[in-house]
């Protein structure tokens, strides 16, 4: 995991890190101690598991909470024995507490039933609708945070699938990468209050670059 997607768990003890890691890389089935090492690990494990999951889906698709589990299993699940459930511990990110972990099953539960049944299929008639659509089923999936590792991963995956929905390329996300990441984290915080707006402007300028790219 790299030092932008690392958590604060301070305090607690539901966490174990991998030996010799001195609590930079969580206990996993490969034994990897080097962050750079389970970097690279979870990025080529990524790769098969988005090449796998865009054939798996087809475009009348409607995603579910127990799927979203499945990407993160598909994902991960050599790596991490806990890969595909949900996090027991609370997480923040500097000064931004995300849901509380006791919650995490309501939430995704919830997620699913006022989110994904009309976000998903995402075939809408405008590409405004597709925008409003990706935009606020990221934020929301974000702001739950459902597993200790990987949560805006996981959110990018479910992106991806849904812009194959609607007819778009593989999303390209290098704008919200490097020097863009604060922007893109202060839309996650806007989505608090359900203000999409600027995460509909990122996700616009993915689907143009992306569109431009293929």
């Amino acid at each position: 995991m790299s030092p932008d997607d690392r958590y604060d768990v301070s305090g607690l003890t539901e966490v174990q890190f991998e030996p010799g890691s001195d609590g930079l890389v969580l206990k996993n089935l490969l034994g990897i101690s080097l962050p750079a090492e389970m970097d690279v690990a979870e990025a080529n494990a990524l790769v098969v598991a988005v090449d796998y999951l865009v054939r798996l889906y087809d475009e009348e698709h409607r995603f579910s909470a127990n799927d979203i589990g499945e990407f993160h299993r598909i994902w991960l699940g050599d790596i991490y024995v806990w890969a595909g459930e949900y996090r027991q511990v609370n997480v923040s990110k500097g000064d931004f507490m995300f849901a509380v972990a006791a919650r995490v099953p309501a939430l995704m539960a919830e997620f699913e039933r006022e989110v994904l049944s009309r976000c998903t299929p995402c075939k809408f008639a405008t590409r405004q609708e597709v925008v409003s659509a990706l935009a606020e089923a990221h934020v929301e999936l974000v702001l739950i945070h459902p597993f200790h590792e990987g949560y805006g991963r996981i959110s990018r995956v479910l992106s991806t699938l849904m812009a194959l929905q609607a007819g778009l390329p593989l999303l390209d996300f290098s704008p919200i990468t490097g020097e863009n990441k604060e922007g893109y984290f202060a839309a996650v915080r806007a989505g608090l209050d359900r203000n999409y707006r600027p995460m509909e402007r990122i996700f616009t300028e993915v689907i143009e670059r992306s569109v431009a790219e293929f």
